[in-house]
C-alpha cells in the first residue's frame, strides 16, 4: 500500500466499484449480481466497504493532521460522525418514503420497509423516536449507524494505530470475539435488531486503519517466506469459491454476517492480500485511470451510498413486480444498466450542483446588499 497522504486513485476506484456492487447486489433480479463477490466467496461487498472505510479514514486523518494539526483532525471526525448520523436519518426517511410511494402504486417489492411503515402509521411518535435513537434501522440505512460509531472513535483509534498497533489489534480482536454477547445490549425496538454489529465489524475497520498506518504488507511480502502467505491466501480463496459454487445449497446464516464470523473475515483477508499483490504490480492504478467514472463515484462515497440505497430499492421493487419475482435476463440487464447509470449520474451531478448553489447564494447575497 502506498504511504503518501495524497489522494489515492486506487482507493477511489475500489470504493466506487464497491458502491456499484452494493447497488446491484440489492436488486434481486440483477444479472450482474450473479458474478459479484458474494457468488464466489463467503463474504461480500460489505467487508470490502468497511475495510476501505478504515483505510480511507486513516488516509484523510493523516492528510488533515499534516496540513493543519491533530486537534483539527480529531474535531473533523467528530463532526463526520454527526454527518453520518444525519445521513442515516435521511436514508431511513427515504426508505420509508419510497416504500410508501411504491405501495401506493401497488408495487409490492420484497424489500420494502413495510413493517417500519406500518409501525410508523400506527404509532408515529414512537416509530420516529426509535429511528432517532437507532432502535429502528429501515432496510439499507442499517449500515450507517455502525459507521457513525467508527467515526466517533477515530480520534482514539488513529494515535494507537501509529504508536501502539499491536495493542490496538489485540483490543480489536478481543472486542470482536465478545461481540455476539455485547451486541445483545445494543438499543433495539421490539422484534428489531442491528443488521451489522459494530462491536464485531470494527475489526475490519481497524485492520483497514492499520493497513494504512503500518507497512504490514511491505514487511510480510518482502520477507523471504512472504510468498507462502500468498499461496495460503490463494488456497483459502479457492476453497471458499469451490464451496460457494459446488457445495452451498443455501445462503449462510444471517447471524454470521451480523457478527462478522471468522469464515467471512478470513475469506475477505485472503482476497485483500491477493488484491494487494495486484495493486503492487500496478494493475489497480491502470484500471483506475482507464475507468475514471468509477473513481468519481468513490469520491462521493456517502452521497452515493444514500442515493444507491434509493436506486436499488426502487429498481428492485419495479423489477420484481414486472417479472413476478422470476429471473429475466433482458429485464435484469436493463435494471443493472439503469442502476449503474443512475448512480453515475448522481456522482456526475454533485459538483455542477454545488457550483450552481454557490452562484445562486452569492447572487442572492449580492442582491440583498
Amino acid at each position: 500500500m502506498q504511504q503518501s497522504s495524497s489522494r489515492l486513485i486506487e482507493l477511489d476506484f475500489f470504493r466506487g466499484l464497491v458502491l456499484l456492487v452494493i447497488v446491484v447486489d440489492h436488486i434481486g433480479g440483477s444479472i450482474l449480481s450473479r458474478v459479484t463477490l458474494h457468488a464466489y466467496a463467503l463474504c461480500d461487498a460489505a467487508e470490502v466497504f468497511v475495510f476501505l472505510g478504515g483505510f480511507a479514514t486513516a488516509t484523510a486523518y493523516a492528510a488533515l493532521a499534516e496540513r493543519r494539526n491533530e486537534t483539527i483532525a480529531r474535531s473533523r471526525f467528530l463532526r463526520r460522525s454527526l454527518e453520518i448520523y444525519r445521513a442515516f436519518l435521511v436514508t431511513a426517511g427515504l426508505m420509508l418514503l419510497v416504500s410508501a410511494v411504491l405501495s401506493a402504486f401497488s408495487i409490492d417489492g420484497p424489500n420494502l420497509a413495510t413493517t417500519d411503515l406500518d409501525d410508523l402509521i400506527d404509532a408515529p411518535l414512537a416509530a420516529l423516536r426509535d429511528i432517532v435513537l437507532l432502535r429502528r434501522q429501515p432496510y439499507l440505512a442499517s449500515v450507517l449507524p455502525m459507521y457513525a460509531f467508527f467515526a466517533l472513535f477515530v480520534p482514539a483509534i488513529l494515535p494507537l494505530a501509529r504508536s501502539k498497533p499491536w495493542l490496538l489489534l489485540a483490543g480489536s480482536i478481543a472486542l470482536w470475539a465478545g461481540a455476539p454477547v455485547i451486541g445483545t445490549y445494543l438499543p433495539a425496538a421490539r422484534d428489531m435488531h442491528w443488521d451489522f454489529n459494530p462491536f464485531a465489524w470494527q475489526l475490519l475497520f481497524v485492520l483497514g486503519v492499520l493497513a494504512r498506518c503500518q507497512p504490514v504488507y511491505q514487511r510480510v511480502s518482502t520477507h523471504r517466506l512472504g510468498w507462502l502467505v500468498s499461496v495460503f491466501a490463494f488456497a483459502v480463496v479457492a476453497l471458499a469459491a469451490y464451496y460457494q459454487l459446488f457445495l452451498a445449497h443455501a445462503p449462510l446464516a444471517g447471524s454470521l454476517k451480523q457478527n462478522l464470523s471468522y469464515l467471512r473475515a478470513g475469506n475477505f483477508l485472503a482476497i485483500a492480500w491477493l488484491v494487494a499483490n495486484l495493486i503492487q504490480l500496478g494493475w489497480a492504478k491502470k484500471l483506475a485511470r482507464r475507468l475514471p467514472w468509477i473513481g468519481l463515484i468513490g469520491r462521493q462515497g456517502l452521497l452515493c451510498f444514500v442515493a444507491g440505497a434509493v436506486i436499488s430499492l426502487v429498481i428492485d421493487s419495479v423489477l420484481y413486480a414486472a417479472t413476478d419475482g422470476y429471473l429475466n435476463y433482458p429485464l435484469g440487464l436493463l435494471a443493472d444498466a439503469a442502476a449503474v447509470g443512475a448512480l453515475f449520474a448522481v456522482a456526475l451531478g454533485v459538483e455542477p450542483l454545488k457550483r450552481f448553489v454557490g452562484r445562486f447564494v452569492a447572487g442572492r447575497l449580492g442582491t440583498s446588499s
